[in-house]
Order: structure tokens, then C-alpha cells, then sequence
């Protein structure tokens, strides 16, 4: 029997951006802030689409942790992950602190991303937001009628970003809500907004503003042509009750309600455990809040699979076979399909992040 894996408390990660962020990433690991420091690409074995290593997580024994997976992809993610996805965790998880508006950009779908850059995901994401400064964090999801293509067109060549942002939904958002991002949906992160992200497991964005952001109109496109891009943009209007199938808010403590429960059932059946995001995620990635502390046990025992934990609060242990991982308020984790269920126990809070069932 190959000896069990254990979970791995990992350092920060945090590529070099365009923009700028990273003060409430320094706060919650207690770390120096960098002011290009924005995001922390979690337990990642992806690269920025520029190449090179930046992105790829180093394990805290030396090893990429993309070495170690291909190295051991059983014992990373379980024979059931190997059918669907290969030997890819099919996942990414960055903490991401906006310390300005971001430019209104999109991804391809999984076809886009097979037929132009001959990648089996595209990039769909979710925001789980931690913490928000300002007077009115806000982030832009789809646009609010649907446009002309010739319209996105001429704003794209013209770098018309007031109409571009104008015509996007403006959506006030406070900690613990949710935002589902379906690939092809144009879309911005404001200033002051810092969120868990979880997305598939690529760099492929594809940024309608590239002006004062980037270099060249090139790396908006990707090297493929602004109408090429384009062909992937939803440009179809969302409306409140469209928006309410990528939204949720954090007034519900239960989270999400599962199909065929109530907020009160779901509340009751399992306190320490609320799933997060809208249904459209489910084909993506999973994402629950956990806190041990409101379970009758007073402890959540982990389903195996390859795991990403982000303690937002708190301190408890992670205990498995191998033994028992203190887990404070930003520390960030991997836990391997060998680790086997470990037990969350604690007054902690953290957000499990996980690929698709």
C-alpha cells in the first residue's frame, strides 16, 4: 500500500501583474504588501499564458507541485478525477485584491479554447468576495442590453472605455457574496474588492480595454485578432433575473439552497457546512464555507479529492493519518486525494475549494 499523503500548507504565490492590489492579501497572511502584488495563484499547476514558471506553485519541499501530481497522479486526485480530467487538478484558486478597477475583459469557452490556443478548458470563474474598501465596491457582470457586435467592435478599436464599462452592469457587492463568471461574459473587478477566485485552469483572458493596461492591443487579444476574439463574447443583455442565476448573496447564513431543500432544512441538515456558489458552477468547481465549530461534533470531516482550503478566519487543525496541520487565518492548503478525509476541528472559518463532482 503506497504511504498516505498529507496536507500541505503552501506560501504565497503571487506572479507579477498589470495592475495594481495586493494590500489585503498582505493582511490576511500577515505578510509586507507589494504593490503589484494583486493575486496569489493557489496550489497552481498553471502557467501565465506568457510561459515560463510564473504562476506554477513551489511546494514548500522544493518541488513544482505540477512535478509532484504528474509524479503521483493517483495519489493526488483519486482514480474517479483521472477518468474525466487526466492528470489535471482541472482547478485554480487565486485570492485576488483589486487595488483598482480592472479592464472590461472575458475568456473562451472550452471549444474556443480547444479550436485557438489547443487547451481542453477554457475559463469560466467565481468570486467569492472576503472583503471589500471603499465607499461602493462594485464589480461589472454582462451587459445590460444586448449590444451589436458592430457596436463592441467600434468601442475595441476606438478604446471607448467609458461606453464599454457604461453598458456593463454595475453591481454593488459586500463580503460573502457569490458571482458566477460564465465563460464569454464581460466582465470587471472595481477597486477595492478582494475575492477567493476559482476558476479552470488557465491565463486566457481576452481584454476588450487594453489601453493603460497593457502594452499592446496584442496581449488584449492574445495574439489571435480582435474579431477572432470577439466571436466568444456574450453579447446578449442580463437583466435582474439573469443576474440572480450568477449572484448569490451572503444574507442567507445557510448559503445556497440545494434543489429540493429550504434555507431552513439546508440550515439545519449541516450548520458548519454552506455551499456558495450559483448552479452554474457545477460543471466547473465546488465551493463551501466551512465552520467546525457550528457542527454538532464541533468538527467537518473532508470527502477525499484534491482540495484547496483558504482560512478566512480563525484558527483550528486539519488532522489526517499523517497527523495534525495547524490551520490559522491566511494560511492556504492543498490537500491530495491521499490525505484521505482529514477532520477540520477549530472556531475556524474556511472556504473549500474543489473541482467539479
Amino acid at each position: 500500500m503506497p504511504e498516505p499523503l498529507e496536507p500541505i500548507v503552501l506560501p504565497a504565490n503571487q506572479p507579477p501583474q498589470f495592475y495594481r492590489g495586493g494590500a489585503a492579501i498582505a493582511a490576511l497572511r500577515g505578510d509586507e504588501a507589494r504593490e503589484y502584488g494583486p493575486e496569489d495563484w493557489i496550489a497552481s499547476t498553471t502557467t501565465r499564458f506568457a510561459g515560463g514558471p510564473d504562476g506554477l506553485t513551489r511546494l514548500p519541499d522544493g518541488r513544482w507541485l505540477a512535478e509532484a501530481v504528474t509524479a503521483d497522479p493517483r495519489g493526488w486526485l483519486g482514480d474517479a478525477h483521472l477518468r474525466r480530467f487526466g492528470d489535471s487538478t482541472a482547478l485554480l484558486v487565486k485570492l485576488l485584491d483589486a487595488g483598482q478597477r480592472l479592464p472590461v475583459h472575458f475568456h473562451p469557452d472550452d471549444r474556443f479554447a480547444r479550436s485557438h490556443f489547443d487547451s481542453h478548458f477554457g475559463k469560466t470563474e467565481a468570486w467569492i468576495v472576503v472583503g471589500t474598501s471603499g465607499d461602493e465596491p462594485t464589480v461589472y457582470t454582462g451587459f445590460r442590453e444586448t449590444t451589436p457586435a458592430a457596436t463592441v467592435r467600434d468601442w475595441v478599436r476606438d478604446q471607448d472605455a467609458p461606453s464599454m464599462l457604461e453598458a456593463l452592469n454595475a453591481v454593488p457587492v459586500a463580503a460573502g457574496d457569490t458571482v458566477v463568471i460564465p465563460a464569454g461574459l464581460p466582465h470587471a473587478i472595481g477597486g477595492g474588492v478582494f475575492v477567493v477566485e476559482l476558476q479552470q485552469p488557465t491565463d486566457f483572458s481576452l481584454t476588450m480595454e487594453w489601453r493603460d493596461f497593457l502594452d499592446s492591443p496584442e496581449k488584449g487579444h492574445l495574439g489571435l485578432g480582435f474579431d477572432t476574439a470577439l466571436q466568444v463574447l456574450d453579447t446578449s443583455g442580463w437583466d435582474e433575473q439573469r443576474l440572480a442565476s450568477i449572484i448569490r448573496r451572503s444574507g442567507d447564513p445557510a448559503g445556497p439552497t440545494p434543489a429540493g431543500h429550504t434555507p431552513a432544512d439546508h440550515a439545519a441538515s449541516d450548520p458548519a457546512v454552506a455551499e456558495l456558489l450559483a448552479p452554474l458552477a457545477d460543471g466547473f468547481f465546488r465551493a463551501d464555507r466551512l465552520r467546525p465549530s457550528a457542527a454538532p461534533s464541533s468538527a467537518v470531516t473532508l470527502t477525499p479529492g484534491f482540495t484547496v482550503l483558504v482560512a478566512i478566519d480563525g484558527a483550528g487543525t486539519l488532522t489526517s493519518e499523517r497527523g495534525s496541520t495547524p490551520i490559522v487565518r491566511g494560511d492556504t492548503v492543498v490537500v491530495p486525494y491521499g490525505a484521505g478525509a482529514p477532520e477540520l476541528s477549530g472556531d475556524v472559518t474556511v472556504l473549500r475549494c474543489r473541482p467539479p463532482a
